[in-house]
């Protein structure tokens, strides 16, 4: 028969009581959050809903991997892995190593030598990901006769690079974006070769592409020195347009290994705005082996191929710390400690598409959106009071409990509300009165077929239980289909609609259950109000 437990009611009840209290910080106005959080310690600050970039206006970048940059990059590393293999097995080579357009070839004059090198070049695509290149190879290497060796990095090989690249962009594209302060920010790949950002709420798109543009790739070096051979030197531009210095092409320190990196004020002189550094222990010990071998001579820092500074080594630096200077300004050594703090890029990324949403225009998708879910909820609320009187009045209470067990959903799980997720929270009101629609009938039926209104009460919500839980599985399976295999709006739109269906069960189901329960103990009514 109907009958409800009290601590069912009461876990009804808290559970409602909690959803509310999750929600209300997200419905004050940004005014009074921020009053409410400088009252509150951090670790009390009340979530609120997050929305995305077109509720609240923001950033929008495409990005996309310089395939010059990785196919150079991947030359340069091809040209060292045959230079290490040469030198490990002792082979001379004649002319050098030549750079061609997709790889490296050679000249060995003996044919022993050649037998004994080739299956280690050979070996050298065991670099590349076997399961990305289908099982073709990513590297040629050709014996071309005469003693000429051409190694070349075939398409498969450029691709399997490329999709690495942006694997290791997006990471690194994330901790740069985080430590702007700002809030979900959408970083997903778009194809092979391209990284979409969207940052809502950062209104300078400017300082967005400054953070994501650079590759960041520290370098310490030495400064060359007169008469040094030339084919071990290069000549870099300064980072101030001042001019080019000349340093040896051999890496000293590579910035990997840092582990901080902080803006700062210079304290000992000018006091002009510095970035200070940490080292791991490899690095401090590499730095501190090479500033103690080179007293008295320039120490080139290097950023993207352009010398920032160029100090002279007093003394050696072994304390694994140090500190660069460049006449930055103040945004110029915050945005530098970033960069360095999140690591290098693997290749350098062009922006090919930007976009920004001002909050304007947010501000009218918020508006629509809330009349779109007004009016939806409203004449869903009409609709069940005039087809199921008291019945009704049951079902627009679970139905207002059902939004608000969504909207703490999402402030819970951190996810972002979007526009598309208000279509879908609209959708789901919709689903779960029509959980009600099939309880009431049901229960209309049977008590047409003779049964008491106790007996049909019971009967109706156990019979239509079945129905309401089948179709309620199918459209879950379809959400998370669309989570799973879409992206961005289409994401946002799924979760509320997964959230939808979840709080339906308890809503539509359990809590009308509870209300019309207490409503028969009291009224004990003769006739169905239906």
């Amino acid at each position: 028969m109907l009958r409800f437990s009290k601590w069912k009611t009461f876990a009804i009840m808290l559970m409602t009581l909690a959803a509310v209290f999750v929600v209300a910080p997200s419905m004050l106005t940004p005014a009074h959050y921020e009053a409410l959080k400088s009252h509150l310690p951090s670790w009390l600050t009340p979530p609120t809903i997050v929305l995305g970039l077109d509720l609240q206006g923001g950033s929008h970048v495409m990005l996309e991997v310089d395939k010059t940059d990785i196919i150079n990059t991947q030359v340069k590393n091809l040209r060292d892995d045959v230079r290490r293999i040469l030198r490990e097995e002792k082979v001379g080579i004649t002319g050098g190593i030549g750079a061609t357009a997709r790889g490296v070839q050679l000249r060995v004059a003996d044919a022993a030598d050649r037998e004994k090198i080739l299956p280690k070049l050979r070996l050298l695509r065991n670099g590349f990901s076997a399961r990305l290149t289908g099982g073709q190879s990513p590297l040629e290497v050709e014996d071309a006769g005469d003693g000429l060796i051409r190694i070349t990095v075939t398409d498969v090989g450029v691709t399997d690079k490329m999709r690495h690249a942006v694997d290791q962009s997006i990471e690194v594209i994330r901790r740069r974006v985080d430590a702007l302060g700002t809030r979900e920010p959408s970083i997903q790949r778009e194809g092979d070769d391209r990284v979409i950002v969207q940052v809502p709420g950062l209104q300078d798109p400017e300082q967005l592409k400054t953070i994501l543009g650079q590759t960041a790739k520290l370098e310490f070096r030495l400064v060359a020195e007169p008469g040094q051979n030339p084919t071990e030197t290069e000549e870099l531009d300064q980072q101030d347009g001042a001019g080019k210095v000349a340093v040896e092409k051999q890496v000293m320190v590579q910035g990997e290994d840092l582990t901080d990196a902080q803006p700062g004020f210079d304290q000992q002189r000018s006091g002009e705005p510095v970035v200070n550094f940490r080292f791991n222990i490899r690095g401090a010990q590499r730095f501190g082996e090479v500033t103690s071998k080179n007293v008295g001579r320039l120490f080139a820092i290097v950023l993207d191929n352009k010398v920032i500074s160029a100090p002279r080594i007093l003394t050696p630096i072994t304390g694994g710390s140090g500190q660069i200077s460049g006449r930055f300004s103040v945004e110029e050594a915050n945005n530098l400690s970033i960069l360095l703090r999140a690591g290098a890029l693997p290749a350098k990324l062009n922006i090919v598409e930007e976009r920004t949403v001002g909050p304007g225009l947010g501000q009218d998708s918020i508006d629509a959106g809330k009349r779109a879910a007004y009016v939806g909820a409203g004449l869903v609320v009409l609709y069940m009071l005039i087809t199921y009187g008291v019945f009704g009045v049951f079902a627009n209470l679970a139905l207002f409990v059902h939004i608000a067990f969504i909207f703490a959903g999402l402030v819970l799980l951190g996810s972002t509300l979007t526009l598309p997720g208000i279509a879908g929270i609209v959708l789901t009101i919709g689903m779960a009165v029509d959980s009600n629609v099939l309880i009431y009938e049901r229960i209309r039926e049977e008590h047409h077929a003779g049964r008491s209104i106790l007996a049909s009460l019971d009967a109706g919500f156990n019979r239509a239980f079945a129905t309401i839980v089948d179709s309620n599985v199918t459209m879950f399976v379809a959400a998370a289909i669309l989570y799973f295999l879409g992206t961005g709006p289409v994401r946002g739109f799924a979760v509320s609609l997964a959230l939808g269906i979840l709080t339906t069960i308890v809503t539509a189901v359990t809590m009308t259950r509870m209300m019309i329960a207490v409503w028969y103990h009291y009224a004990r009514p003769t006739r169905l109000p239906i």
